[in-house]
């Protein structure tokens, strides 16, 4: 969908911001640039009553106890449970996509007509991957019953799906190695993608053979065993996966289990703030955003626009309009003008100029910028240290932030000798576009890495001289071993799709007709019991043994669980054997 109603000037938008607006009485109102909007023009008191959030994707990454209750806290300071905003904005999506579908068909597509695909970071834990499911199910996107009608799809493998079918020309390549579709990379760093677009299409005899030549897709030139290192870089979050071909049909395997962190573009905007903070006072500029929320956020629309703009070759300022309350708070807030403080400030790469802007000089800007791209290199270096890495043939960078040159730049100066750096031109949508792929055929990435290890604690006979005293248990006469670890999957297991762990649990008692099994998790391997340092709790097994029982109940009944592990979600189901019914089964990492 390509119009988001209220774009911004000055800012092409495939994309919608992350902004929801709640009415006083709590009920959705509007999404993205609609909801900006409406609140900006609402009465600076009334809109004190109005739940305005923004950039809220973020919380579910960095809230270690995600639960159904976590809070958000709207931009007037009060709380709304986490749960209900996601669930409004997912809500929001599937009333458009049907609309719009529905439209382009002529017919009326109703949800059941529908699977959705919902992408996520790939350094998300569980729990955040089940709090979508669950704001989904809210929505209506799917049911619990209906469980495969929503497929959760993690970003970075969405983005490489994509980038395999992608035809030579619809890349822009960054490194110096190679000459494409007749211009030589190093003309297009920092040049835009203008420029590269508007040589393709004067060049486009030279491209013609070219692509010709190679058969279409960049698949051509990889072969089996080669590996390619997929960057996606967003608004909030960067993750690195490393994937391998395995031919003939060419499915993936991930040899590197995703990695990453908060080192999104919105760093950008906190460095922003920050600079605010530093010229004006921190205590003003937290006032400000409380007191005058839409012109903060108008404040913010300004510097996204400048902020685009930025280029390593950029030599003209780049000049921010300050919002007219802005400077009349801040005069009534301290008794000086903004002027006053620009030059008081020891600032001196931002100054004020005489039309009521702050003009930023390019180095100021790319400032903003380093802290970011610092993290993403450092941690692109620390990739191409590991020994399955070395190899890599090609870089893709994807995801929103991938469309910044200054970040473009950074990365082909830091790796352009040890590999291909290739962006693909609609870079913001490559996840979108895989994600689509993907819900096609979920099967296309057939390993996967385990980010952690898991298994659950469990009663061993003891063994002398094996098994530590403390741990000892005499239970009618027997002596056991408590708090075991029995290691479903080890972290950095490679795991394929559909592979399944089975164990068997006997319930202590015949007549009981819950067993619950508590998860743990650590980050690494060696573990041995569930008390050892780093290892967590993070979720439950539940298996319901009501309605199972056959009229006699066999002494002793043996429950078989099967976990799967390969897929971006964890699954489980149950049977109990004597019966060979299967139980109901629930694996939980969100309340437990």
């Amino acid at each position: 969908m390509r119009r988001w109603e209220g774009g911004d000037p000055g800012v092409s938008n495939q994309k919608t911001p992350t902004t929801i607006l709640l009415t006083p009485e709590r009920k959705f109102h509007s999404f993205g640039y609609a909801a900006r909007d409406f609140y900006h023009d609402l009465d600076p008191n009334e809109a004190k009553q109005w739940l305005y959030l923004e950039k809220f994707k973020m919380k579910l990454h960095t809230t270690g106890d995600l639960t159904m209750d976590t809070d958000l806290m709207a931009a007037n300071g009060k709380k709304v449970k986490a749960l209900e905003i996601f669930a409004y904005a997912l809500q929001y999506f599937k009333e458009q996509a049907l609309k719009e579908l529905s439209d382009q068909a002529g017919t009326d597509f109703e949800n059941s007509d529908v699977r959705w695909v919902i992408t996520v970071p790939a350094i998300w834990k569980q729990p955040a991957k089940q709090f979508m499911r669950q704001a989904a199910y809210q929505a209506g996107l799917a049911s619990p019953e209906n469980s495969e009608q929503l497929i959760i799809a993690l970003e970075p493998e969405a983005a490489s799906i994509y980038c395999r079918k992608l035809r030579l020309h619809q890349m822009i390549e960054l490194s110096s190695k190679a000459v494409v579709n007749g211009y030589s990379g190093s003309d297009t760093v920092g040049a835009g993608f203008a420029q590269a677009k508007e040589h393709i299409r004067r060049n486009r005899q030279s491209r013609t053979f070219l692509v010709e030549n190679v058969i279409g897709e960049i698949w051509s030139e990889l072969e089996e065993g080669d590996k390619y290192v997929v960057v996606d870089s967003g608004g909030g979050t960067v993750d690195l996966t490393v994937h391998q071909i395995r031919l003939p049909e060419g499915h993936l395997k991930e040899l590197y289990k995703a990695t990453g962190g908060p080192y999104g573009s919105l760093g950008v905007d906190y460095e922003f703030e920050k600079l605010l903070c530093k010229i004006f006072g921190e205590d003003f500029i937290e006032q400000f955003k409380i007191k005058r929320p839409a012109a903060w956020v108008d404040l913010m629309i300004a510097f996204e626009s400048r902020k685009r703009a930025a280029a390593p070759d950029r030599t003209n300022p780049l000049n921010i309009t300050l919002p007219f309350s802005f400077i009349d708070y801040y005069k009534k807030f301290r008794g000086h003008s903004v002027e006053h403080a620009l030059r008081k400030s020891n600032v001196d790469f931002v100054k004020w100029s005489s039309q009521g802007m702050l003009r930023m000089s390019p180095d100021a800007m790319n400032a903003l910028f380093k802290p970011t791209i610092d993290s993403i290199i450092e941690h692109l270096r620390d990739l191409f240290q590991k020994p399955e890495v070395s190899t890599v043939k090609f870089l893709f960078l994807v995801g929103g932030f991938a469309e910044a040159p200054l970040l473009q730049q950074a990365v082909h100066t830091a790796f352009g000798d040890k590999c291909r750096i290739i962006i693909p031109q609609d870079v913001g949508l490559t996840i979108l576009k895989g994600a689509v792929l993907f819900g096609l055929d979920p099967a296309l990435i057939k390993v996967r890495r385990s980010p952690l290890t898991y298994g659950v604690g469990v009663l061993n006979r003891y063994v002398e001289g094996k098994h530590p005293p403390e741990k000892l248990l005499v239970k009618d006469g027997a002596r056991w071993c408590t708090d075991v670890f029995d290691k479903f999957i080890s972290a950095d297991q490679s795991v394929a799709l559909g592979e399944l762990v089975k164990r068997s649990y006997t319930p202590a008692k015949p007549s009981q007709l819950v067993i619950v099994i508590n998860v743990y998790s650590a980050e690494h391997d060696n573990v041995s019991f569930i008390t050892d340092p780093g290892v967590k709790k993070c979720g439950t097994l539940r298996l319901d043994l009501t309605g199972t029982s056959s009229t006699a109940v066999p002494a002793r009944r043996e429950i078989q669980t099967l976990m799967q592990f390969g897929d971006t979600e964890i699954k489980a189901t149950a049977i109990d054997i004597a019966t060979s019914k299967s139980v109901k089964v629930g694996i939980d990492f969100l309340n437990y």
